[in-house]
């Protein structure tokens, strides 16, 4: 079987510099790719711009006149992508839920310009032997009304399409990575695969905790409850709208399903030494203008600060809205706190390091921001705007969580 891969929402390219372990570029601005795995497509749109820069970095580190696709992705013919083994991407946290369309027959419809029914629709067309997703935490728990609905609809939508899956929330500083991100990463096998019924054979202890992709690639400690909840997205519901309509799940962050049956639990991580941001930061000053002026430096100790603000809601409602305090900078003893699409801006989520040579407040460097996420140093130096460097890097996902991953991949697909 051959390694070969569909990165879908791609952004700069974080699922292929983890997949191909790719550490530096070439005095081109070629990407210099150690080639486990063969990238024969790769999809990219940003759709609330005109600007185009996350692709116009992708293409310029994977240069392509015909494998790097830059068009609205629920414009493309499914039939035109090529077949491929592993279909790969982070998509948005939305409302995936469905219902009856409004022909009266039994068609489905789910809610427009939500991602994941393009995802959907490649796996019915392509019907790829793998399937790695990685999305926020919450998708597990949302919406907060119907616990569970979202990610339910996911897995009957796989369980309709002949798959398994494993999932595991990971918290990227656990496993020795420079940043306290928590994602949860989806690997999901069809029922044509050797790993398929290689896994069908397990228990679902056992894969949760030794056998599957993620005990293997991320380990973990035991068990954080003394019974694994199961769940049914079969049986009484009929299809994926009454799994919209009815199903609620308190999903762990650990999980495996197969033929409908969901099995959950929460588990603690067998944690490793981690990088920290004293590991990554520029030790030898930094250019004037990320140093915090005296102006900046008020508004971000009221905005780390304690607070308490009586607000008014839309129905006219008043009532006091209140933080807790931050510290004034964050320690260089520490990895990175997870970094959003507002780094760099004056806000309290923004990283604030006392300076090494210096010691004065400072923010982070375009590049220390991609040393947190594990891409090579000026990755995202292709002439776009250096606030767009820092949104970009927000986006993104910590290549070398994908790179474990990828390793086990690997040795799958390798025994196929």
């Amino acid at each position: 079987m051959e390694k070969t891969v569909v990165e879908l929402f791609a952004g700069v390219g974080g699922f292929r510099v983890g997949l191909n372990n790719i550490t530096a570029i070439d005095e081109t601005g070629k990407a210099i790719e150690h080639k486990t795995f063969d990238f024969v497509w790769a999809n990219q749109w940003e759709p609330s711009t005109k600007a185009q820069h996350a692709f116009d970095c992708y293409n310029l580190r994977f240069p392509s006149k015909t494998e790097n696709s830059n068009v609205d992705i629920s414009k493309v013919d499914k039939n035109t992508i090529p077949n491929h083994t592993l279909l790969c991407g982070g998509f948005p946290c939305q409302d995936y839920s469905v219902a009856r369309s409004l022909s009266g027959a039994q068609g489905i419809e789910g809610k427009k310009g939500v991602l994941w029914w393009q995802i959907n629709d490649i796996l019915t067309v392509k019907r790829p032997p793998f399937v790695l997703l990685e999305n926020v935490d919450r998708l597990i728990k949302s919406p907060a009304k119907q616990r569970g609905r979202d990610f339910g609809v996911m897995l009957r939508c796989f369980y309709d399409l002949g798959y398994a899956l494993e999932w595991r929330v990971i918290n990227a500083a656990d496993y020795g990575h420079p940043q306290r991100r928590r994602r949860v990463f989806i690997f999901a096998y069809h029922q044509s695969t050797s790993y398929y019924k290689q896994q069908a054979n397990e228990s679902s202890k056992e894969i949760i905790a030794k056998t599957g992709i993620f005990a293997k690639a991320f380990p973990v400690e035991d068990f954080l409850e003394t019974t694994i909840k199961k769940y049914d997205i079969s049986g009484k519901y009929q299809d994926l709208v009454a799994i919209s309509d009815k199903f609620h799940a308190l999903f762990g962050d650990s999980g495996y399903m197969i033929d409908g049956k969901v099995y959950t639990a929460n588990t603690k991580p067998f944690k490793t030494k981690s990088v920290i941001l004293n590991d990554i930061v520029e030790k030898n000053g930094v250019a004037p203008h990320y140093y915090l002026s005296d102006a900046q430096k008020k508004k971000f100790e009221y905005l780390r600060g304690s607070k308490k603000i009586l607000r008014t809601n839309k129905d006219g409602f008043e009532y006091m809205y209140s933080e807790g305090a931050m510290s004034a900078y964050d320690e260089l003893s520490l990895p990175a706190r997870t970094m959003l699409t507002s780094e760099g801006t004056t806000n309290r989520s923004t990283h604030i390091i006392l300076d090494p040579k210096t010691n004065k407040y400072r923010l982070l460097t375009p590049i220390e921001c991609e040393r947190i996420n594990e891409f090579p140093d000026n990755w995202t130096n292709t002439g776009m705007p250096e606030k767009r460097r820092y949104f970009i890097m927000g986006n993104a996902l910590v290549c070398g969580v994908i790179n474990k991953i990828g390793k086990q991949i690997s040795i799958i697909i390798d025994n196929e």
